[in-house]
C-alpha cells in the first residue's frame, strides 16, 4: 500500500543502494587456500573442494591458486602429487559445473631443513605468477626460524621471489613490528596476509598486526587460506564488514595481477 500512496501523492523514497552480493571480486584470484582434496589439513574429499570453491565462487573469485602444505615429513606433497589432486578437482569441477573459475596449483613451503635440502640439490618448488616466480613460505607460528635470512637469501638467489604467508600469525614478530618491515623493504620479501585475520579469526594480537599492515601500505597479498566452511562463513559474515577491510582492498595489492 505505501508504494500505491507514493505513486498516487507524487512522493517517493530513495532506493537503497544495492548489496555487493561478491564483495572479493576485485581481487579476483585467490593465491592461498587449501581446496585440493587429500594432501593436507585442508579439505578431505573432492566433495568437500567443490563446496568450498562454490563459497569463493559466490564471494566474487574467478581464479583459484591452491596451495597445499609441503612440511618436513609431516605433509610430504610433491609437485606430482600436487598436479594429480589439481587434474582430479578440474575435472569433478567441469562435471559440477563449476569450470568458470580457474584452477592452478602452488604449494605452501614451511622452513624447514627439508626446504634447504631442496634449494640445494635443485628441486622443483612450486610457485605462482608465471615467470615472477613466487614463492609462499612460512614458519614456526611460535619460534623465530635461525635461518631466515640465509633462506631468503638462498631463494632469491635461486630465481624465486619469497612471499611471507600471514605474517600477522607469527607471534614471535609480535611487539617487533619492525622486523616485518625489514623483511620487506631491505630483503624484498612480499607479505601476504590472511582476509580473515582482520575479524580476529585467528587471535586479536593478529587482527592487531594485520591492521598494521594495513595502515603502513605493508601488504602485497591476500589470500582465504581456506581450510574449511568455517574459514569461508567467517569471510562472508565477519571479515567483509571489518573496520579495515575497504582499506586494505584499496590497497595495491597484487592478487588481479596473476
Amino acid at each position: 500500500m505505501a508504494g500505491f500512496w507514493q505513486r498516487l501523492l507524487g512522493t517517493s523514497t530513495p532506493a537503497a543502494a544495492p548489496a555487493t552480493t561478491q564483495p572479493l571480486a576485485a581481487l579476483q584470484v585467490d593465491m592461498h587456500s587449501h581446496l585440493l582434496p587429500g594432501l593436507d589439513d585442508g579439505a578431505e574429499t573432492v566433495a568437500h573442494s567443490l563446496d568450498l570453491l562454490r563459497e569463493l565462487r559466490a564471494l566474487g573469485f574467478t581464479k583459484l591458486v591452491m596451495t597445499p602444505h609441503i612440511m618436513g615429513d609431516f605433509y610430504k606433497n610433491t609437485p606430482e602429487g600436487i598436479r594429480a589432486a589439481l587434474a582430479e578437482l578440474r575435472a569433478a569441477a567441469a562435471e559440477a559445473g563449476l569450470a568458470d573459475v580457474v584452477l592452478e596449483c602452488a604449494a605452501e613451503y614451511y622452513l624447514d631443513e627439508w626446504l634447504g635440502r631442496k634449494l640445494a640439490d635443485g628441486t622443483e618448488l612450486l610457485t605462482f605468477g608465471g615467470e615472477r616466480r613466487y614463492l609462499l613460505l612460512e614458519t614456526s607460528y611460535l619460534n623465530e626460524p635461525l635461518n631466515l635470512s640465509g633462506t631468503i637469501f638462498d631463494l632469491q638467489a635461486a630465481g624465486y621471489q619469497p612471499v611471507l604467508a600471514h605474517p600477522e600469525r607469527y607471534v614471535y614478530l609480535y611487539n617487533r613490528f619492525s622486523e616485518i618491515e625489514r623483511l620487506r623493504q631491505e630483503h624484498g620479501v612480499l607479505m601476504q596476509l590472511n582476509l580473515n585475520s582482520l575479524a580476529g579469526y585467528y587471535s586479536p594480537a593478529a587482527r592487531h598486526v594485520a591492521e598494521k599492515l594495513i595502515d603502513g601500505g605493508l601488504v602485497d597479498f591476500v589470500g582465504t587460506d581456506t581450510h574449511h566452511l568455517r574459514h569461508t562463513a567467517a569471510l562472508a559474515s565477519k571479515t567483509i564488514k571489518s573496520a579495515h577491510f575497504r582499506k586494505l582492498m584499496a590497497l595495491p595489492l597484487l592478487n588481479n595481477t596473476l
